[in-house]
């Protein structure tokens, strides 16, 4: 569950709350999501949260605001642009500002990351604003054209130009987000989702019903056996969308008359389908 203090003023006070309340109840655990910014309160339960929660409110004064946990969603690209222009001119009562660069955008294969390079000749672009070019561009690629962290894209600064009273670096930082804000909607972003690999506990009466659950919910199944040293128990493995784990345990131990459990971890990324990811573009749109 993510957690907020109702009251802003309050944040403060949260991390040492939460750290008094673990050393009460060792089977609780928290973090700051890197991705999604959100602080995770994790426990045994719905039930057990809100036992933690209502001990967050009477014993340290800190009434909380909660919500499920925001999938952590990437994005990249399909498409390759190129010569793709950023030209930032910025005049003042004093010095100006002037940048002037053109990149090519490529997509990556999945899990290479970013990659920056450049194919500048003759000093049309000085050596000292290059890497302020790729500061700009990482700083872009933090919240791409869709919302959310760009992955598996290539960069490539192949020309330009300068001022030689007027440039600076960050005339050439801000001409290269120009450039990426120009480039990056023409290469046909994509949702990337993460997905886990879960691995189901149940009785074996119950396995033909987890199976169906697993497709019901956009999940691949990978196989099943026999759970070792647990008689009549099956083990499943298969990969789920992390959006779609959220709510997996209500539903299995509907299936299981209350006694099926899972542990997962997070896999990979996977594109999310075109029609499911313009359904969810909309929502996002909508609660923001």
């Amino acid at each position: 569950m993510a957690i907020t203090p109702e009251k802003r003023s309050d944040e403060v006070k949260l991390t040492g709350a939460l750290t008094k309340l673990l050393e009460e109840d060792p089977s609780l655990y928290w973090e700051h999501h890197g991705d999604t910014h959100e602080v995770i309160l994790w426990g045994q339960g719905e039930v057990h949260l809100h036992i933690a929660l209502d001990r967050l409110r009477r014993k340290y004064n800190l009434p909380m605001v909660t919500h499920p946990p925001r999938v952590p969603y990437k994005e990249t690209i399909r498409k390759a642009r190129t010569a793709i222009r950023g030209r930032y001119k910025h005049q003042t009562g004093g010095h100006g500002q002037f940048g002037d660069i053109y990149i090519d955008i490529r997509p990556l294969e999945q899990g290479e990351g970013f990659n920056f390079g450049d194919q500048i000749v003759g000093g049309v672009v000085p050596k000292q604003y290059i890497p302020s070019v790729e500061v700009g561009i990482r700083e872009y690629l933090a919240q791409g054209p869709l919302g959310f962290p760009v992955v598996d894209v290539a960069v490539t600064l192949t020309h330009g130009s300068y001022h030689a009273v007027d440039s600076s670096d960050q005339a050439f930082k801000q001409a290269a987000r120009i450039a990426m804000q120009e480039g990056m909607p023409a290469c046909e972003p994509a949702l990337l989702e993460p997905v886990d690999r879960v691995e189901i506990s149940v009785p074996n009466t119950f396995t033909a019903n987890v199976l169906k659950m697993i497709s019901g919910r956009r999940g691949q199944i990978l196989g099943y056996e026999a759970k070792a040293d647990w008689t009549g128990w099956d083990v499943v493995l298969a990969h789920i969308p992390e959006a779609e784990v959220q709510t997996l345990i209500l539903e299995l131990r509907s299936h299981t008359m209350g006694v099926g459990f899972f542990q997962w971890h997070h896999d990979h990324l996977q594109p999310v389908p075109d029609k499911l990811q313009a359904r969810l573009l909309a929502t996002m749109q909508q609660e923001s």
